[in-house]
């Protein structure tokens, strides 16, 4: 499978789609309604309050999450490939993507976090190209501008905004102009929020203000959450040790966005420890930094029985989660 997947064939778009099926079936056999959360933020309450008087069968958010799921790993897919993250285009980044996000039952659940990794994969894009852009204002602007809505969408992704400053320390010159560009674009959406509460009467400032707590994340409460735990571990310490040992064949800007990911994935683990919680939703956010170590796992080691043993342990052990624990 991971032979397939190694290929820039536009066939395994379809093939990706069959793969995820295969992997998510379980999910459909036992559909969920929306997630609510405490630290759900206006944007998501006010979209499920939207919804909530439709009365769309569990099903439908669903299939919704599932066609989410499948449209982020090409999504991914597509940057690693245009960002040249390694060496050749291929499809491993989507698969590893629908491969990991089956790991955890509440990955598959409609909720905050779900909705935040569209934006993130696109926010991570928008900065990796700022390294050969002559006139990045703009460009700066519209993702702080989408770094505002994700932090409205849920409360502990404010540290999002870290992300964005240090992702302009790694991928730009430094200018104070360009760091007040994106701290205006992430200010914008809380200055019409303001705007909407005062002329509705709901004006309060702790309404606005992040309220983040830190707590220690909760601890594995089965040897099922353990060992998909360790299984995204362990494949994330290859596919470094693999990216560190082909660094110095890739260019500059290939390199900043490796860095890039690391520092995703530290502020993705960050928001672990800012709201515990009491399950794994949240770690949802640390799937897309882990997804290119995944792939990078996959791609580069000379022995494929290796990779290809690698890909079906976890696939093995991705069905079980998906089929039998949700019986």
């Amino acid at each position: 499978m991971t032979g397939l997947f190694k290929q820039k064939n536009s066939g395994n778009i379809l093939v990706l789609l069959i793969y995820g099926l295969v992997l998510k079936f379980g999910m459909l056999l036992h559909p969920m309604p929306p997630l609510r959360q405490p630290d759900d933020h206006f944007v998501y309450i006010w979209l499920l309050d939207f919804l909530a008087p439709l009365h769309f069968p569990p099903i439908i958010y669903t299939l919704i999450t599932f066609f989410l799921l499948y449209s982020q790993a090409i999504m991914f897919n597509k940057v690693c490939n245009e960002q040249k993250m390694i060496a050749r285009p291929n499809y491993l980044p989507g698969m590893a993507y629908l491969l990991i996000t089956t790991l955890f039952i509440e990955w598959n659940h409609f909720s905050a976090p779900l909705l935040i990794n569209s934006l993130l994969i696109w926010i991570y894009y928008r900065v990796s190209v700022l390294y050969n852009s002559n006139k990045p204002g703009a460009a700066i602007f519209n993702v702080g501008l989408l770094t505002g809505v994700v932090t409205l969408m849920y409360k502990p992704a404010i540290v999002f905004a870290v992300f964005l400053l240090v992702s302009l320390f790694i991928m730009r010159p430094l200018r104070v102009r360009e760091w007040l560009i994106g701290i205006l674009g992430i200010t914008t959406p809380y200055y019409f929020l303001g705007i909407v509460l005062f002329l509705t009467n709901q004006w309060d400032w702790k309404k606005i203000q992040p309220n983040i707590s830190f707590n220690l994340p909760v601890m594995p409460s089965s040897i099922t959450v353990t060992v998909s735990i360790a299984l995204l571990i362990f494949p994330f310490i290859i596919g470094g040790f693999f990216v560190q040992n082909n660094l110095t064949k890739m260019l500059i800007n290939v390199r900043k966005s490796w860095s890039l990911l690391l520092v995703f994935l530290i502020v993705s683990m960050l928001i672990i420890v800012a709201n515990g919680g009491n399950n794994y939703v949240n770690w949802l956010l640390c799937a897309v930094p882990l997804t290119a170590f995944h792939a990078a796992a996959y791609f580069y080691p000379t022995r494929t029985w290796f990779a290809s043993a690698l890909h079906w342990i976890i696939f093995g052990w991705a069905l079980y989660i998906g089929y039998w624990t949700q019986a």
